[in-house]
């Protein structure tokens, strides 16, 4: 039977009645994975909170000159949210990407050459930013691989019109589990909140309650040891790729009739590399189940920019799961394996 940590002081929210109930695990356990992935790459960099809140100016609305809800806001209000929900439970730091930066000068720097420019001179903001905070006593093993819940952010301003007056504001929230072998996140559609619109912290407090109140990880987990017991032949695999591949030049007609691929062609090529050469997940020669196939998915996606990202890596569960209904006779992504 494999393991699963209960909420301590939530179990009545969440739904484990298929799961075991085990001892708390100690916090030497819990910190027995070294992550040196990261969650996302891309062009991102790593920041802190603290570099956000003292290094980075707010940008505002433009016609009444109101302010947004600024990158930590958001994260911290998350954060909070995260805590009060699982209270009882340890709550990670936010790991924090960042890309995009826009740059500026302060008035009185306006005319000076930019060889001249002091660091006083600059502002500067990050365009778009993505935060992953682990829950990591909650947890799930699956294939051999340490799963924790976890809860992602993003917030991407050229998603939002600043020109105009200050409207409700748009974010991207998930919450649901992250591969400590690798930190790829695996996201479901009911653990995901694709426009989450807000005018202040409160609105983004409460809808992150609602979101985490209607999440089931019984069911998540449920789906994916599923794909543990399923698998693709080398030939299936390459057919799935090149179908992939065909997919994304198809006249729209035939498209409708197909589940929707938000994956590139470059991310495909890297699929296709990792199938080779990956060491977790990696399967040349031999037939791949279709949980390492779904992080090869995963994997692929976090080259995604920050403001596509969680719905790629929406898309690749999508798939995986898709797959695994087609080769139980689902007719829906059938396409894909004929």
């Amino acid at each position: 039977m494999e393991q699963i940590l209960l909420p301590t002081v939530s179990g009545k929210r969440f739904d484990f009645s298929d799961a075991e109930i085990i001892e708390p695990v100690s916090e030497v356990q819990v910190n027995a994975v070294k992550r040196t992935k990261h969650f996302i790459e891309a062009n991102t960099v790593e920041v802190t909170l603290d570099q956000l809140k003292n290094d980075c100016i707010t940008p505002v609305f433009a016609k009444d000159n109101e302010l947004t809800i600024s990158h930590p806001l958001f994260i911290e209000t998350i954060g909070e949210a995260t805590k009060d929900f699982f209270r009882g439970e340890e709550v990670e730091s936010p790991i924090i990407r960042a890309s995009h930066v826009i740059k500026g000068r302060i008035p009185s720097a306006i005319h000076k050459p930019a060889n001249q420019l002091l660091e006083s001179d600059k502002t500067q903001y990050f365009e778009r930013c993505a935060f992953s905070i682990d829950v990591p006593t909650i947890y799930q093993d699956i294939n051999g691989n340490r799963l924790y819940l976890s809860v992602t952010g993003v917030r991407a301003y050229n998603l939002q019109n600043l020109h105009s007056k200050k409207v409700p504001e748009l974010f991207k929230l998930a919450i649901g589990f992250k591969n400590t072998v690798c930190c790829n996140l695996c996201i479901f559609t009911d653990g995901y909140l694709a426009e989450l619109r807000a005018s202040s912290p409160n609105d983004l407090y409460r809808q992150a309650l609602e979101l985490f109140h209607s999440f089931n990880p019984a069911k998540q987990i449920h789906l994916m040891q599923q794909l543990c017991n399923s698998s693709l032949t080398e030939h299936q695999f390459c057919q799935i790729i090149g179908k992939a591949r065909l997919w994304q030049h198809l006249p729209m007609r035939l498209q409708r009739d197909i589940p929707q691929l938000l994956i590139t062609d470059t991310q495909l090529n890297n699929v296709s590399k990792s199938y080779i050469n990956d060491e977790d997940f990696g399967s040349y020669g031999c037939d791949i189940n279709l949980w390492k196939f779904y992080n090869l998915l995963n994997g692929s996606v976090k080259s995604s920019y920050v403001d596509s990202f969680l719905d790629r890596t929406v898309n690749a569960t999508e798939i995986a799961l898709g797959i695994n209904g087609a080769l139980h006779g689902e007719q829906r992504y059938q396409w894909y394996i004929d």
